[in-house]
C-alpha cells in the first residue's frame, strides 16, 4: 500500500480525544490540527516530542490538513498508527499470494456479514464450495523485549469477533485471525490478557473451537507500507495471580 502523497514530518504536541492530535510541522514550525486514525490506547506511540508523519489530506469536505501515519522509534524503526492500514495490505497481499495460510482461494470478499452484530474482514472462497472467514488484527503494541502485544485496551468488539469465528469453526468452516504488527521492532507477537482477560478466554475458547491464528510483520517506509513475513505466536500474558481457569468478567 503506497501513500498517495508524499508524507511530512513534524513533532507530537499531543494526542486528545481518540482522534485528534496537535503537531509542530518541520517545515515551517506552524502548529496544526491533524486526524489520528487510531481510537485505540497507543501506548507509547503518543509521547509529546516523537517525530511523526503526516500524509496530507484530499478529497473535497477534508476539515483537517493532514492525516497521522507513522511514528518514529528508536534505532531507526516505524510503527503505523493507522489502524485500516492492516486490512489493506492484507487485501494486496491476499490478491498477490503472498500469505502462504491463505492460499488457494477463487475469490475474496470483505467485510461480510457474519452473525447477528459482525462483519468478518474477508471471506476467501475456492470455487469448490471451501470458505475461509479471515478477521484482521492491528497490532502495535510493544511492553516488553521484542514481542508486539494485542490488545492494547478492552475490547468487547473483538472478544465478539471471537466468537464468531469459534462458531464458525465448530460449524466445519475454516476461521482464521489474522494479527498484523505495525511495528518494525517485533519479531513475535502474543495476546494482553492482562490487559483484557475477557478477551484471553475468548482467545482460547476460539482457539480451543479450532480457529487458526497467523501473525505477519509489515514492511514500514515513509512511501509504503506491505504485508511483510510471519511471525511467532508466543504464549499469552495472564492477569496476575492467573490460575489458568477461566472467572467471571469484572471490567466495564
Amino acid at each position: 500500500m503506497r501513500f498517495q502523497s508524499p508524507l511530512v514530518p513534524a513533532r507530537l504536541l499531543r494526542r486528545y480525544k481518540r482522534f485528534l492530535a496537535d503537531v509542530r510541522l518541520e517545515s515551517d514550525g506552524r502548529e496544526v490540527t491533524v486526524h489520528c486514525p487510531n481510537p485505540g490506547a497507543m501506548t507509547g506511540l503518543d509521547r509529546p516530542g516523537m517525530r511523526v508523519w503526516l500524509e496530507p489530506a484530499r478529497g473535497k469536505g477534508r476539515k483537517l490538513p493532514f492525516g497521522w501515519r507513522l511514528v518514529e522509534l528508536g534505532g531507526g524503526h516505524l510503527a503505523g498508527i493507522d489502524t485500516q492500514v492492516p486490512n489493506r495490505v492484507v487485501a494486496e497481499a491476499l490478491a498477490d499470494g503472498r500469505i502462504p495460510a491463505l492460499l488457494g482461494h477463487d475469490e475474496i470478499r470483505r467485510e461480510v456479514r457474519l452473525g447477528d452484530q459482525s462483519r468478518i474482514d474477508f471471506l476467501l472462497c475456492d470455487g469448490r464450495g471451501g470458505r475461509t472467514w479471515v478477521e484482521v488484527k492491528n497490532v502495535h503494541l510493544r511492553r516488553e523485549g521484542p514481542v508486539a502485544e494485542f490488545p492494547d485496551c478492552v475490547t468487547k468488539r473483538g472478544a465478539r469477533h471471537l466468537d464468531e469465528l469459534a462458531r464458525v469453526a465448530r460449524s466445519g468452516a475454516r476461521a482464521v485471525l489474522l494479527f498484523v504488527v505495525q511495528r518494525s521492532d517485533c519479531r513475535a507477537v502474543r495476546v494482553a490478557g492482562d490487559i483484557d482477560p475477557a478477551y484471553l478466554r475468548a482467545f482460547e475458547a476460539a482457539r480451543d473451537a479450532g480457529v487458526e491464528v497467523v501473525c505477519h510483520e509489515t514492511e514500514l517506509s515513509t512511501t509504503e507500507i506491505r504485508l511483510g513475513g510471519s511471525l511467532p505466536l508466543l504464549a499469552p500474558v495472564r492477569p496476575a495471580g492467573s490460575d489458568g481457569l477461566a472467572h467471571d468478567d469484572t471490567s466495564p
